[in-house]
């Protein structure tokens, strides 16, 4: 449990200082025949910084349920 708890406030901690990243990806424009054409198309995916906040809470409970436990 202390384990999982370390590793939601990594992550919830990189979400909030990264909220998306950036991708690009080949699509096919014109196929006729022989010929073909692509273009590099560029994808955005994003997350509200909320979601990093809600886990970097989870991780923290789950550290003091995790330390409550063992004493």
């Amino acid at each position: 449990m202390k384990g999982l708890g370390i590793i939601l406030i990594v992550v919830g901690a990189i979400m909030l200082i990264w909220t998306g990243f950036s991708y690009t990806k080949k699509e096919k424009v014109v196929d006729v025949g022989p010929v073909e054409i692509n273009a590099d198309k560029e994808k955005q995916i994003n997350w509200p910084p909320y979601i990093g906040a809600i886990l970097i809470g989870g991780g923290i409970i789950a550290l003091i349920s995790s330390s409550r436990k063992a004493s």
